[in-house]
């Protein structure tokens, strides 16, 4: 599975070069570049008592936050994102409001032109956690009734990646980055660690009472936009990591697929689908969608 996944990604990225509208970095201007957008989806749906079909009525709601802020001067290039995603879904008789997305993350990657170029000698950061409590939820097996408990919040779990590496860059819009020794630190609270019976590494590897964890390894970035239709831009995201000290043939992965499809300035459909693979956290692989109807605002 994760060999597909690869693949297929591998195969979005290298053929999206050809839709690719970026000019060379040669042409862009000397300084600050920025672009923004926020974007807010609603999916509801309802049924009335007499609705034969089956279905829960629900209302769905989800807060975006995309903004680059980029440099460049001469050789040297430095690129910046900020990326926000929360989101909620109520159904019909639930007790809980549940989280249908949840993630905040900072991408800064520095560039030092290899003589007249695509590459770069590059340094880089990543740091990613999310905003709210997670929950877990079961069902009572004599009562019926749903059991909540937490198994995240706010820096727990939180990523923090960094190192030196070699960079291939073809305008803003294509960036690939390989940092072959990267410091990764995962963050957790000890209310996860201490808690009664806890076996070490347990809660996304952390040790028993500890609240960090480690890494050295391998990275591999890359990021791809281009337009496939008129007002239909496609974004992939990927993040890809080798532990060296710890089974370093578990490779992590974290892939993000951004379609963002315009009807007019103010309103736009979306796709997201992302998908993660972190044995620390969960040994499969952890899938989401969102697709809606949004209010787009772009700065």
């Amino acid at each position: 599975m994760k060999k597909i996944l690869l693949f297929a990604v591998a195969v979005l990225m290298t053929s999206g070069i050809a839709f690719s509208q970026e000019e060379a970095n040669d042409t862009i201007p000397d300084g600050w570049r920025t672009e923004g957008n926020v974007q807010l989806l609603f999916n509801q749906s309802a049924f009335n008592d007499e609705w034969t079909g089956g279905g829960v009525s629900s209302i769905a709601g989800n807060l975006s936050i995309n903004y680059k802020f980029n440099y460049k001067k001469d050789d040297f290039t430095w690129n910046n994102m900020i990326f926000a995603d929360y989101g909620l879904t109520k159904l019909k008789d639930d007790e809980y409001t549940r989280k249908t997305s949840d993630r905040l993350e900072l991408t800064s990657i520095a560039g030092k032109q290899i003589k007249e170029s695509n590459y770069y000698w590059s340094y880089f950061l990543n740091f990613r956690t999310q905003f709210d409590k997670g929950y877990n939820f079961s069902e009572d097996a004599e009562t019926g009734e749903t059991i909540r408990t937490e198994i995240s919040d706010f820096m727990s779990p939180a990523y923090l990646q960094t190192g030196p590496g070699l960079m291939y860059k073809r305008g803003d819009n294509f960036v690939l980055n390989f940092a072959p020794a990267t410091a990764r630190f995962i963050f957790v609270s000890k209310d996860f660690t201490t808690r009664p019976g806890y076996v070490d590494g347990e809660y996304f590897g952390v040790d028993e009472g500890k609240s960090m964890r480690f890494e050295l390894g391998a990275s591999l970035s890359g990021y791809l936009q281009y337009e496939i239709l008129q007002n239909v831009m496609m974004e992939h995201t990927l993040n890809l990591y080798s532990n060296y000290l710890d089974k370093p043939g578990n490779i992590d992965i974290d892939y993000l697929l951004n379609v963002d499809m315009g009807i007019n300035d103010y309103l736009s459909a979306n796709l997201v689908f992302q998908a993660i693979y972190d044995d620390n956290a969960v040994g499969a692989f952890q899938i989401r969608e969102v697709f809606g109807l949004g209010i787009n605002f772009g700065f």
